[in-house]
């Protein structure tokens, strides 16, 4: 493939927004949840924090990469985009395929369903499917707008969220030890905790961080709508990975010191555990409520970037071509509706933890594939013109991938069923794909 000149600015959002998006993507329903089915198996604090930096790690890995992608391969979808160009068309459409029928769809019914289950704790009600339907029915409608009132409510929601994360480590830890009150948590590197550090509940457990983390190259779904997305795709990646780490790690910590493990262990709702605990059940209560604010943010950033991949698969296949079309202010609103109505669906007929895996296993496999293209497009076009390298090549995609085939193997072990199904799920898109005529731009591939 020849050299290619980077695209002219475009779009109408800067880098600081797509950071937002990312931030958002990440920071939601997996942090608030996951802490609860990782004390399951595991119990010293150091393997458990140690899990979100291997998990931070990870994802910074995956933002250092797809940046260089993003970069090179100007153009939104993400995966679709990427595995179509790099490989072949086949593996783009699975892998908008399967954003279609998971890759957002799921996540976004996850946070609904957190959501549902937070504004349980502030009202006391048994209505948690039919709040978390009308969450993610607001989001649609303010999605379905304009995408500056898009922007300015996604922007707006996510400083809020992170602002709240803030705050809830400092005053938590800051009461718990003025109170005298720190949980008795072993955070030292002990022979315990790297027995835990190297076990298969740890494998295990870093397919919920893995989930929490789910979002780090969120920019790379709107590539289209960012302004110079050379610089700002890579930027917005790495910033909002590093940001999300520091809070990840921080939050999992006071809620460690503020709770007692026994009282979190299997449970959901950890963060409404941990305030009710160092404050009482009515400050639960409202920080509970505050809990639910952040998740929209979460719901309405998988709302922006899930139906753009959509998209892209209607503009290059023709089965999906009617999801393509979009308003006169440029937004796929048939595309928004669509997956709005598959969350709904989920919401009424799922359970929350064969959800994750289901959808984790198989988007850590598409997510690997991608990052291995680094690798190939080097080799195969080593003159095309990528403004943003990969900072650590070869070091950074290789330690991706090697999270990524642990989790995937013990994964695969220890939850058999949800893997095989969503693997299942996937080939279900060889038919439609073998049955629909490839139409519209066919980006040039980076295997010519």
């Amino acid at each position: 493939m020849s050299s290619a000149t980077p695209p002219e600015p475009r779009g109408l959002i800067s880098w600081q927004t797509a950071a937002s998006i990312a931030v958002a993507n990440m920071v939601g329903t997996g942090v608030f949840t996951s802490l609860g089915f990782q004390l399951v198996d595991l119990r010293t604090g150091f393997a458990l924090l140690a899990l979100w930096v291997v998990g931070g790690l990870f994802a910074l890995c995956g933002a250092l990469t797809y940046g260089e992608l993003g970069a090179a391969l100007p153009r939104s979808g993400g995966e679709l985009n990427f595995l179509g160009r790099i490989y072949h068309p086949s593996l783009g459409f699975l892998a908008g395929w399967i954003s279609f029928i998971m890759g957002f769809t799921l996540p976004v019914a996850l946070a609904a369903m957190a959501f549902g289950s937070y504004f349980q704790q502030v009202l006391s009600t048994d209505y948690a499917t039919e709040i978390s339907c009308a969450a993610v029915i607001l989001v649609t409608a303010a999605h379905l707008f304009d995408l500056r009132i898009g922007a300015w409510f996604q922007n707006i929601f996510t400083a809020f969220k992170v602002g709240l994360i803030a705050v809830f480590i400092a005053v938590t830890v800051g009461v718990t030890v003025g109170r005298g009150h720190l949980q008795t948590v072993d955070f030292s590197p002990s022979h315990e905790a790297w027995g835990e550090i190297f076990s298969a509940p740890f494998a295990v457990s870093l397919l919920y961080v893995m989930f929490a983390y789910a979002g780090w190259n969120a920019s790379t779904y709107i590539i289209d709508e960012i302004d110079d997305p050379a610089r700002a795709v890579p930027k917005s990646l790495i910033v909002a990975t590093l940001v999300v780490t520091v809070l990840y790690t921080g939050l999992n910590w006071a809620f460690l010191v503020s709770a007692p493990a026994e009282e979190m262990s299997g449970q959901v709702e950890v963060g409404h555990v941990a305030a009710a605990h160092v404050f009482g059940p009515a400050a639960g209560r409202w920080m509970s409520a505050l809990l639910c604010i952040a998740l929209i943010s979460t719901i309405s950033a998988m709302t922006w970037a899930g139906p753009r991949v959509i998209q892209v698969l209607g503009q290059d296949f023709a089965f999906f071509r009617t999801l393509s079309h979009t308003t006169e202010r440029g937004i796929p609103a048939l595309a928004i509706l669509v997956q709005s109505a598959m969350v709904i669906v989920l919401l009424i007929k799922s359970n929350f933890q064969s959800l994750l895996v289901y959808t984790q296993f198989v988007l850590a496999l598409s997510s690997a594939l991608t990052v291995l293209g680094v690798f190939v497009l080097r080799r195969r076009a080593p003159d095309l013109a990528r403004p943003y390298r990969t900072w650590g090549y070869p070091w950074t995609p290789a330690i991706f991938l090697l999270i990524s085939l642990m989790t995937v193997i013990f994964t695969l072990l220890q939850h058999p069923l949800e893997s095989l199904g969503g693997l299942f799920t996937v080939l279900l898109g060889l038919p439609i794909y073998l049955l629909s005529p490839k139409i519209g731009p066919d980006p040039p591939s980076a295997t010519r």
